[in-house]
């Protein structure tokens, strides 16, 4: 729904969950805010009864003055704010920030890390408030309301409060489509190595050492074989499991000769894995087990499906470093750019283990794929 939000002087404002009592003020704030697109009061009672809703009301001076509603689903990392409404006489007085801050906190307290809403296109307010706490454009939605307007649809990664993901190994970007591999491979390297500084050009070599994928649309990725094999070349002792032997993503490709050549890439991955006596595992390596051995002190590079972060159903490789209560800490390489190609912000963030389990296997037949890398070089 469309969000009233905006500023003025801040007065004491009280947010909290709301209450079965609130349910006749939450309707007349409703329809004093909305003139469609209305909430009623069947599904606002709904709403505060059920486990897959976070409603959440402002006060001022004891008056209802605001809502924000959360929707969650049981099988997603992602919740949605349904709505934020403030109202009219309370505009620009903060109002709508400290809701937007409530469900976000509502969220992470359910270990959800991703949030997303829409907003009218044209609600400069709400967008600008959107934008500037990080809620990043993803998309549209045309004719979205009753009255034939446009919405906008936004995402935030939310990060919890935890004190590892401020102290990080160095976090390299990836300059390419096709590069996450490599930019991850150099994150490895500069963690087991505080002296490694990596060249302008090293993130293609490594990408051209590793690489095994075709793009029918151009260059493609590296397999897990490819990375292993790297790394070790590199100095790293690297462990390989993968939930089964291969060949990988065969089926992002439709050119049969590409396919082919794939194949060739792969075993040939394989048999210098074997010959470099990398620890291969076929088997998948399930979050809890990820996260103890990052617990423990090591780092893995590890497979996620490309259309839960970088929007494309494509293999994205992810750099795991660290790991705090429930929470795995991450360095995406798919940072976002500007028209120089250089990052605007380092993607760093946590993610909760059920959001990891979801996000670590790719494909029809449900790929898991990591490299495992203990702490300190090879030998």
């Amino acid at each position: 729904m469309q969000a009233a939000l905006a500023h003025h002087s801040a007065p004491a404002v009280d947010v909290r969950p709301a209450r079965a009592s609130d349910l006749a003020g939450l309707v007349a704030l409703e329809n004093e805010i909305f003139a469609t697109d209305r909430i009623s009061r069947r599904s606002f009672r709904n709403f505060l009864g059920s486990p897959h809703a976070a409603l959440i009301v402002a006060e001022v001076d004891g008056a209802l003055a605001g809502y924000a509603l959360v929707l969650f689903r049981s099988t997603a990392g992602m919740a949605r704010v349904y709505s934020i409404a403030v109202a009219p006489h309370r505009g620009r007085s903060g109002i709508g920030a400290a809701l937007l801050s409530a469900a976000e906190d509502a969220a992470l307290e359910r270990g959800v890390t991703r949030l997303r809403l829409e907003v009218r296109e044209g609600n400069d307010a709400a967008v600008a408030l959107y934008r500037k706490r990080g809620y990043r454009q993803i998309g549209q939605h045309a004719h979205y309301y009753e009255d034939k307007s446009h919405a906008l649809r936004l995402e935030k990664r939310l990060t919890p409060s935890l004190g590892a993901v401020s102290d990080t190994p160095p976090y390299f970007h990836q300059t390419t489509e096709f590069t996450c591999g490599p930019a991850c491979m150099m994150m490895a390297l500069a963690w087991a190595d505080p002296s490694f500084r990596p060249s302008p050009a090293l993130e293609l070599k490594l990408w051209r050492e590793a690489t095994t994928i075709f793009m029918s649309s151009g260059p493609g990725g590296c397999d897990p074989y490819g990375l292993a094999v790297t790394l070790k070349r590199y100095g790293l002792a690297p462990h390989v499991h993968v939930s089964h032997g291969g060949p990988y993503f065969l089926d992002t490709v439709h050119s049969e000769d590409k396919r082919r050549v794939m194949r060739l890439a792969q075993d040939e991955f394989r048999r210098d894995a074997e010959a470099l006596k990398i620890p291969i595992h076929l088997a998948r390596l399930d979050e809890s087990a990820l996260m103890e051995k990052v617990e423990g002190g090591a780092a893995a590079i590890v497979l996620v499906s490309g259309y839960r972060m970088v929007r494309r159903n494509v293999p994205h490789w992810v750099f795991v470093f660290g790991c705090e209560g429930q929470y795995a800490l991450v360095h995406d390489p798919a940072a976002l750019r500007d028209g120089h190609g250089h990052a605007v912000t380092r993607e760093t963030f946590a993610v909760s283990s059920r959001e990891l389990e979801r996000m670590t296997r790719f494909g029809r037949d449900g790929l898991s794929a990591a490299i495992v890398i203990p702490k300190g070089r090879s030998r």
